[in-house]
């Protein structure tokens, strides 16, 4: 009796699974979204920019600290001869004049600073470019799922015929350098 229900199940079990898998088959594709946008000249041109912005800010980020650090080494040579209510004085401007930079250092570089912003700005409306023409070519050609190969996502194994990177490119109107890194 219990070999028959074992049998039964594992018939159903069979059935079942069949039929998702013939009924429901997705189609897939993968993209390599680096690859993508190393091709779009607008996105070079914008990162170019943030590198100036990051290392202009940075320069500006880095003298402020050096105006800082010799207002402490002032302090250390004059401390000798400060009388108290002096030295806490200076102490406490240097502190001050630090934490001014620290501050001005996370409006920059913060999770939401300048320069997140900035990238905002400049790269977010290509990224969504990007993402229509996918969803685009998905619509056109009825892929259920579409995995991006440059993304944290492992994948051991992927058959080039399924790589629409170069489809994207041509939905932006852009020419490509033919996927030979697969």
């Amino acid at each position: 009796m219990k070999t028959n229900k074992k049998l039964r199940f594992s018939l159903l079990f069979a059935f079942l699974f069949t039929a998702v898998a013939f009924g429901y088959s997705q189609k897939f594709a993968y993209v390599d979204s680096n690859y993508i946008l190393e091709n779009i000249p607008e996105y070079q041109d914008a990162q170019n920019q943030l590198d100036e912005f990051a290392a202009n800010w940075q320069e500006e980020i880095e003298q402020k600290f050096s105006v800082v650090d010799a207002l402490y080494r002032k302090y250390q040579a004059d401390a000798v001869l400060l009388p108290e209510d002096m030295k806490r004085k200076r102490e406490d401007e240097i502190i001050s004049k630090e934490k001014e930079v620290k501050k001005f250092q996370d409006e920059v570089f913060g999770q939401e600073g300048l320069l997140f912003k900035k990238r905002e700005e400049l790269v977010l409306p290509i990224q969504e470019r990007v993402y229509n023409a996918i969803e685009k070519i998905a619509q056109l050609k009825n892929y259920g799922i579409i995995f991006d190969k440059s993304s944290g996502a492992s994948m051991l194994f992927s058959d080039p015929k399924l790589n629409i990177s170069d489809e994207v490119l041509e939905e932006l109107g852009y020419s490509y350098n033919t996927q030979g890194n697969n």
